[in-house]
């Protein structure tokens, strides 16, 4: 028999997903949130419709002793949605949360890849193959695109305007974006949609354009180690990882003069400040170009 609990984070997640529109991956980390609150309100004997601010107060302090700045601010988002949600709908006058702060996180500069290692990267492939042509494409549209790995991976045909040379999807919160695939990443596509992928496909058919040795969908997973293969193999120090690429992406656009609203809506970012964590890894690059070069630095 269902809780008050279980029907009300059913509701919830019922509305998150249809009414706002939140991604898979943002549904089910808020749902475990949910989850982990519930399980302290069950504890101290609180039903969801009776939480006070000091009972929120209470919940965020033990969390701030376990988890990090990240986790903490995640888990206020979750329970501050949630009850909003719940004023909205009439189950409660006011939410508890609204007068909690998230902890300032430090910003962390995402770590970028340079031109000549991305370059050095990108040549590994070995295009007279058809894991090679597949693999090259994979890694010359994530750079030409920015795409987010999951977004890679799913790409379907339809996805795909070869004519125009541009990806077609749904972003974050179900917004469309198109971004230009550029002429190195087309060139490379065609080949493995002409060479590589019907060899995958061994005589079967699949909506998807990444494919593996079954034919079947490529995952994220299998995608990392195919990039950190050719990470090693290039010979770079640095970690590889699909994200890197993505920032790489965003920083040497803006390094070559394209502004950050363009940048924001490759990205599909839904908000600009996201975005501008990018203008500090070029101002980074600027002072180290000065002090490099200029006669008295």
């Amino acid at each position: 028999m269902s809780t008050q609990a279980d029907i009300l984070a059913d509701q919830f997640i019922n509305h998150l997903r249809v009414e706002r529109g939140l991604a898979d991956n943002t549904i089910q980390s808020y749902s475990r949130d949910l989850s982990r609150f519930f399980d302290f309100l069950n504890i101290k004997g609180l039903s969801p419709l009776r939480v006070t601010h000091d009972d929120m107060r209470d919940y965020m302090g033990r969390l701030n002793r376990t988890l990090s700045a990240r986790s903490c601010a995640r888990n206020l988002s979750a329970l501050k949605m949630f009850f909003r949600f719940l004023v909205s709908d009439g189950k409660i006058k006011s939410s508890p949360a609204r007068l909690l702060g998230a902890a300032k996180m430090p910003r962390r500069l995402p770590g970028v890849l340079s031109r000549q290692e991305v370059d050095s990267l990108l040549s590994q492939p070995d295009g007279a193959n058809h894991l090679g042509q597949r693999d090259k494409a994979l890694m010359e549209i994530l750079y030409a695109t920015g795409l987010r790995v999951s977004e890679l991976v799913g790409l379907k045909l339809s996805n795909i305007n070869l004519e125009a040379g541009y990806v077609r999807l749904m972003g974050k919160g179900s917004k469309e974006r198109i971004v230009p695939m550029g002429s190195k990443a087309l060139d490379t596509l065609k080949a493995y949609l002409s060479e590589g992928r019907p060899i995958l496909l061994k005589r079967r058919s699949s909506s998807y354009l990444f494919l593996n040795l079954r034919g079947n969908p490529i995952t994220r997973q299998g995608f990392w180690k195919i990039i950190k293969k050719y990470g090693r193999s290039a010979g770079i120090k640095k970690e590889i990882t699909p994200h890197k690429l993505r920032h790489s992406f965003a920083t040497h656009l803006l390094e070559g003069g394209a502004d950050l609203r363009s940048v924001q809506v490759m990205l599909g970012h839904a908000d600009i400040s996201t975005t501008q964590i990018y203008t500090h890894i070029t101002r980074e690059r600027l002072k180290q170009v000065h002090e490099r070069y200029h006669p008295r630095p």
